[in-house]
């Protein structure tokens, strides 16, 4: 496939990891960046890759989207990241293949509607990365079944006003229910943005799970 535009964040010495980093709408790689700066120097054996949504937003402003939220609802979500979900699981398994990183080793790390990408990656393609930090996210819809290969870390704000943190209780509430290894951690007082907190605890819960 014709890969987007990223940053890429080489690891110091061999590559152990492999983060993929998908920004939420409207934004772009150069946002999301200084997150991969910030995991990178927590583990600089990963190679961090912050990857452009694949269509330029359409709310102007010349930043990307993974998919388009204009007269999105409840009821057409679904549908919308599923037509964007095969090109981004393609990615995920081009980019493995181009740096030689297994999937176990792989870690997807999404903001807003990236998490929502990576969130249902995983639920079509179980296992397709070891790891998943969401920011700031929700599923399209809660899932049926526990991924089995992959841990998901949830972390959110509590007076999110873009994406309510009830959309992360429920998903965590969800996957607990289904025996599925899941943390969720939240933060009161912030709202849809990566706090030092949230970030300082997104380094914790890795650390934790890549030993």
């Amino acid at each position: 496939m014709t890969l987007p535009a990223m940053v890429e964040i080489p690891a110091q010495g061999e590559t152990r990891q492999l983060f993929i980093l998908a920004h939420g709408v409207g934004a772009n790689k150069e946002n999301l960046a200084p997150l991969g700066h910030a995991l990178h120097a927590a583990f600089p054996h990963a190679c961090c890759l912050v990857v452009d949504g694949f269509e330029p937003f359409d709310g102007g402003f010349g930043g990307r989207q993974w998919f388009s939220l204009r007269g999105v609802t409840e009821d057409n979500r679904p549908q919308r990241v599923a037509a964007a979900l095969p090109a981004f699981i393609e990615m995920i398994e081009t980019l493995q293949q181009r740096y030689t990183v297994d999937a176990g080793h792989t870690v997807l790390v999404g903001f807003s509607q990236g998490t929502i990408m990576s969130l249902e990656a995983i639920k079509a393609r179980d296992g397709i990365a070891g790891q998943v930090l969401g920011f700031s996210g929700r599923y399209a819809s809660l899932p049926d079944h526990a991924p089995k290969h992959t841990a998901i870390h949830l972390l959110h704000g509590e007076s999110d006003s873009v994406i309510p943190v009830s959309h992360a209780r429920a998903a965590c509430a969800r996957l607990e229910s289904l025996g599925a290894q899941v943390t969720l951690d939240t933060e009161q007082g912030t709202d849809h943005e990566i706090s030092p907190l949230l970030l300082e605890l997104a380094v914790q819960r890795l650390a934790e799970s890549l030993k």
